[in-house]
């Protein structure tokens, strides 16, 4: 069984195949941190990897995006959450803009929390406190903004607050993390309000709003797009539920309630085929099949791995095996391989901190921890199979942006580019 598991993940991965030259959004290309690569191998990493620049930045967890030889980041700036644009291959900044304010946190680190997204020549920012904007990629100018406080009464009350709507949403408690999700025309921003916008969708060029759809807070989750049952639709995690809705008419096709005590979702919902599977500290790892009732759709549960309690970190799925953060004791986690099939765990490897991010590259895993080691393993549904570490960054919760053989990542004080793969 494993044998055949470890020949399949080798040849199938999931989703789309794309190439490496750009990752413009959360988790890469196809949303899924999965990448094709010829032209690097990576058999190894080096020891000391060559870094190729490096700029020195304030706090944020926000991943930095990197598409047509562009690199967007955000960070701190001045009493403003800021949004960087620089030559990918040298780094040298071509503009900055001011996104938001920097609200007030008391806990999990300060400034950006949301991923930008590249779209041919526009970049989509958005802020932990809820401004949105869409500005031009060749200079930084808006082209549209909108407000969640101002549009969507969706105000940021923060970690300290006695209002007792803090208590009910975590995005507004903490700060937005969700990064929007583009599919045609039409971008969906995860807005949190509870009347009647948990999720809008607008125009992407001019942001006139097309719909609103929900009633439940958001929480951290970012949303995707996909055609589940023969229907084209958004699947967003929100604080109490996990949703489907139609693109064109944002219409709610279907609605799971998954409960957390902290409404803080924080895993991204993974589609392959017609199914959804999500991760969360509260209810752990389940896979759903979307279905055809007479004329509407409905979830049925396909399996649930209790013990696999995931609380930051998106898994990645390689052919039959999804590779994801296990259950966190303290700051430690390990790293866990399930049989796609069944929710079975493989097998477990300790020695993570509280998150990690895995990309697949090829027939390989690059795993960055959070203390800022890299890890390149064989992908393997029947052991662990480690093939080099080393050191990239120092602590952080972004995630890298993996393109033709290196690494862009920003930790607390710095984006740099990091040469992994010549």
């Amino acid at each position: 069984m494993k044998s055949s598991l470890s020949l399949l993940a080798l040849l199938v991965f999931s989703g789309s195949a794309f190439s490496a030259a750009d990752w413009p959004q959360w988790r890469g290309p196809n949303r899924d941190a999965v990448v094709q690569d010829p032209g690097h191998a990576l058999a190894s990493l080096p020891t000391d990897p060559k870094v190729l620049w490096k700029i020195a930045t304030t706090d944020g967890h926000a991943s930095p995006v990197v598409a047509a030889n562009r690199l967007v980041y955000l960070d701190g700036q001045e009493g403003q959450e800021t949004a960087h644009c620089v030559d990918a291959a040298s780094g040298r900044e071509l503009w900055k803009t001011a996104v938001g304010s920097l609200v007030e946190f008391s806990n999990y680190g300060s400034g950006p929390r949301c991923t930008p997204i590249v779209e041919e020549d526009r970049v989509y920012l958005q802020s932990s406190g809820g401004e949105f904007r869409c500005v031009a990629l060749a200079d930084g100018k808006t082209l549209w903004q909108m407000s969640f406080a101002n549009d969507y009464g969706v105000t940021f009350l923060g970690n300290r607050s006695n209002d007792p709507a803090a208590k009910e949403t975590a995005s507004r408690r903490h700060g937005h993390s969700g990064s929007g999700v583009i599919d045609g025309e039409r971008i969906f921003l995860p807005v949190g309000s509870v009347q009647g916008a948990t999720l809008v969708a607008f125009d992407k060029r001019t942001g006139k709003e097309l719909w609103r759809a929900g009633e439940d807070n958001t929480a951290y989750s970012s949303p995707v797009v996909g055609t589940l049952a023969g229907v084209r639709q958004v699947v967003h995690l929100t604080a109490d539920a996990l949703m489907g809705v139609d693109v064109a008419s944002g219409k709610i096709l279907w609605r799971e309630p998954v409960k957390t005590g902290a409404k803080r979702h924080a895993c991204t919902p993974l589609l392959s085929g017609d199914t959804v599977t999500i991760a969360s500290n509260s209810v752990g790892t389940i896979r759903f099949r979307v279905v055809k009732s007479g004329a509407d759709l409905k979830l049925e549960k396909m399996w649930e791995n209790l013990a696999c309690k995931t609380n930051i970190s998106t898994p990645t799925l390689v052919g039959n095996a999804l590779y994801t953060v296990g259950s966190t004791v303290g700051k430690s986690s390990p790293l866990v391989c399930l049989d796609f099939a069944t929710g079975q765990e493989l097998w477990s490897q300790p020695g993570l901190e509280d998150y990690a991010s895995i990309t697949a590259v090829n027939d390989r895993l690059l795993v960055h921890k959070s203390n800022g080691e890299l890890l390149l393993l064989k992908v393997n549904p029947a052991k662990y199979e480690e093939l080099g570490r080393t050191e990239i960054c120092g602590k952080t919760w972004a995630s890298p942006a993996y393109v033709d053989g290196r690494i862009y990542i920003k930790d607390a004080g710095n984006v740099f580019a990091v040469e992994i793969a010549p």
